[in-house]
């Protein structure tokens, strides 16, 4: 078991790269990856919510009740900064039909699990990470599905209740049972020492959904150019940056800042990759930018936290 421990951390601890070497891989050879397809692709999804929710407790949701104001901000900025930066991104650089399609969807989904590691990487605010990341995926299946009609629904066809449909059973119904399971079984030694390997079982899992998504479309990654990859980078990118600039607004202090940044930046990208195959079938440029954002997410999240921790050794957090 120690051994598995041992994996686990090893796996939390290097997602990016982890996340990269499977992207790479399966662009090589795509049939190691052609059985994530569909409904399985759906439950891998599902699973990682799964993990999610074991990891959430009682206090996780005093947390919600106790800073509302901090919570009620970080929903705000996650769900009008990202959506918008997408939307702007597609008017700006007109870009094709799937590819706005993936982007947008991309920055309508909720924050990213793998964020709440990223800010407790960079001292953040954990607790506030962990709230705002459950805050963002119990409105998921309301706000993805309208903010995607808004943006998108007068140049796309966009079902919103196949869209509410498929979050809540991949996000709120998973993360219920896990929950429960923590609340039911959570003293049970067992329990705890399955938790402690849930981390590394959902970068597993991330690593499936980006591998499936290279198997099916690896070989149009690059027929887009450039842009593509450059609109993922600046949506990224800025997502961040305005995110940071909320905290410094609202006056938070300089751990709460991080963790909204990264929260702010950091999308649940898979979320939006299962979301794109299974409900814009027709582009499947949408499902591209989607799998690209999620591998690049997962890069930029490191990197932003190794940033911020370096700035540690050059002065104190305040």
């Amino acid at each position: 078991m120690q051994y598995l421990l041992s994996i686990s951390n090893w796996l939390s601890s290097r997602t990016a790269p982890f996340i990269i070497a499977v992207a790479a891989m399966t662009f090589v050879w795509p049939a190691v990856f052609e059985w994530v397809r569909g409904d399985v692709q759906t439950c891998i999804l599902g699973f990682i919510m799964l993990t999610m929710g074991m990891t959430l407790t009682t206090e996780d949701f005093r947390i919600l009740a106790r800073r509302p104001l901090d919570i009620f901000i970080g929903a705000v900025a996650q769900y009008s900064i990202m959506p918008l930066l997408a939307f702007s991104l597609v008017y700006l650089f007109e870009l094709p039909e799937g590819i706005a399609a993936g982007l947008i969807l991309v920055g309508c989904s909720p924050g990213g699990v793998s964020s709440n590691i990223m800010s407790l990487l960079c001292r953040g605010d954990v607790a506030y990470s962990v709230g705002m990341t459950t805050a963002s995926t119990l409105l998921a299946p309301v706000m993805t599905p309208l903010l995607v009609l808004w943006l998108a629904g007068e140049s796309i066809d966009v079902d919103a209740v196949g869209l509410f449909r498929s979050i809540l059973l991949v996000t709120l119904l998973p993360v219920g049972i896990g929950t429960l399971c923590n609340r039911v079984f959570g003293k049970s030694s067992g329990f705890r020492t399955a938790c402690a390997l849930m981390p590394g079982l959902a970068v597993l899992g991330l690593a499936c959904i980006v591998g499936g998504v290279t198997s099916a479309h690896g070989g149009k990654f690059f027929e887009s150019g450039a842009l593509i990859f450059f609109c993922i980078f600046l949506h990224n990118g800025f997502g961040y940056l305005l995110g940071y600039l909320v905290g410094l607004l609202t006056r938070m202090s300089q751990a709460k800042r991080r963790t909204l940044s990264i929260e702010v930046g950091m999308q649940n990208a898979g979320l939006a990759t299962v979301l794109a195959g299974r409900h814009f079938p027709l582009l499947p440029e949408a499902a591209i930018a989607a799998a690209i954002s999620c591998v690049w997410h997962s890069i930029s999240g490191t990197l932003i936290a190794a940033f911020f921790a370096l700035l540690d050794k050059r002065k104190p957090t305040r």
